[in-house]
């Protein structure tokens, strides 16, 4: 019965994720630790593979039409790889499931969603500010950000935030983008965000994975549910009030969040 219920999970999930482009770590891993009862690190873990696969298959559609900025995904990857790097070496040093670790995880992913759930709730209410379009030839210029370091710098601070809580990839990375990349369509910061989060999330898990924070069969299920739930939500995409659903979520991920924060 439980395994029916990973699946619903995953499906739930992934027509969130099929409707708003984000969800995936945000929602997964709190309604593993919550609903289910999988411990931290396992959760973390396991949903960063989950995130992984899932989002390889919109960066290769978004690729064939030639919407990821690749200048701004190997920018924000020069800062993230290196950082989860070093938080897999923190962690392989100290252990997962080490008591300190697992309190430090969960806080962590408290403030991750904390910071979700803002992220969300400024698209929300300010909605789609970046301009619909841009002619290629000042798509080099929109490709350049306030400065080379900040993409570094933050795809360093979100690389450590995924690793740990395998938060941060979807709503604060585009939130992010938005903001390093101003006069970039919206379209193309959706297309880099999913794209830089591959490489990431595949080598943090597969990180944890090493530390055996994976667990197989559930991710199995998880993804049992999520492909069908990612087509569900992207034929809805058009005829359900995308500002409704992202102040419905950022409500329920700033629940989680606090409450993980002051457990």
């Amino acid at each position: 019965m439980q395994d029916f219920g990973f699946v619903c999970a995953g499906f739930f999930v992934g027509v969130i994720v099929g409707l708003t482009g984000v969800g995936g770590g945000s929602l997964m891993t709190p309604l593993l630790i919550f609903f289910f009862g999988v411990k931290p690190y396992l959760a973390v873990g396991t949903d960063l593979l989950f995130a992984a696969f899932t989002k390889a298959g919109g960066t290769l559609s978004m690729a064939r039409q030639r919407l990821v900025p690749w200048r701004v995904v190997f920018s924000l990857c020069a800062g993230s790889l290196p950082a989860s790097g070093l938080t897999l070496w923190v962690l392989h040093t100290v252990g997962p499931s080490d008591p300190a670790v697992q309190h430090v995880m969960t806080f962590t992913l408290g403030v991750a969603l904390l910071l979700t759930a803002c992220a969300m709730l400024y698209k929300a209410i300010r909605g789609k500010q970046a301009p619909a379009s841009v002619a290629e030839l000042n798509l080099s210029e929109a490709t350049l950000p306030r400065h080379w370091a900040l993409p570094v710098l933050f795809g360093a601070v979100i690389g450590t935030l995924v690793t740990l809580t395998s938060v941060g990839a979807g709503a604060i990375g585009v939130t992010v983008l938005m903001i390093l990349y101003p006069q970039l369509p919206l379209s193309r910061i959706i297309a880099a965000d999913i794209a830089y989060a591959v490489p990431l999330t595949l080598m943090a898990g597969l990180g944890h994975a090493s530390l055996g924070s994976v667990d197989w069969s559930l991710l199995s299920l998880l993804l049992a549910g999520s492909l069908p739930g990612i087509w569900v939500g992207s034929r809805l995409v058009h005829k359900t009030p995308e500002r409704v659903i992202r102040s419905i979520l950022s409500v329920l991920l700033a629940w989680a969040g606090s409450k993980l924060v002051l457990a």
